[in-house]
């Protein structure tokens, strides 16, 4: 079951021409994020470095949800390209223009160049927590065990 919520959306000067995110299929979770680089101007990420890439937009997220940035599988496989502080978090006060901070993992140097698919953008709905200081836990079968206890 997936229900939908209403997001304001603003395209920047800079994004002038580009097409506003989209779904690209009847089931996809995530909106396609678009560089929004000067045309003619691709932004070469060398192997081992990262960048912030402008996508030229602003969201109004309702309060009580979140934008998740995420790398897209295609680039991750094809090119070492991904998300570095994935998944990015888009909050619902923030309404700056959302950037997409790449890495180059891969071998080689990749262009981004203008319009291209750089991420995707998940909609998600925020549950916060209510902390309660206690002096100790409830005890649980796995306790402390940490990296790699459960895969015994």
């Amino acid at each position: 079951m997936s229900s939908n919520v209403k997001i304001d959306i603003r395209q920047l000067p800079h994004g002038e021409g580009l097409p506003l995110p989209a779904y690209q299929s009847a089931h996809a979770a995530g909106l396609d994020l678009l560089a929004a680089v000067p045309e003619g101007s691709p932004l070469v990420l060398a192997p081992g470095k990262h960048a912030l890439v402008p996508t030229a937009l602003t969201i109004a997220l309702p309060p009580g949800y979140e934008a998740q940035v995420r790398p897209r599988s295609g680039l991750a496989a094809k090119h070492g390209v991904t998300v570095l502080n994935s998944p990015g978090t888009v909050d619902a006060d923030y309404r700056g223009e959302i950037g997409v901070l790449l890495i180059n993992h891969g071998a080689a140097p990749f262009e981004i160049r203008r319009g291209e698919r750089i991420a995707q953008m998940v909609i998600a709905s925020v549950v916060r927590a209510d902390l309660v200081p206690v002096i100790s836990l409830s005890a649980t079968e796995r306790g402390s065990g940490g990296f790699g206890s459960t895969g015994r």
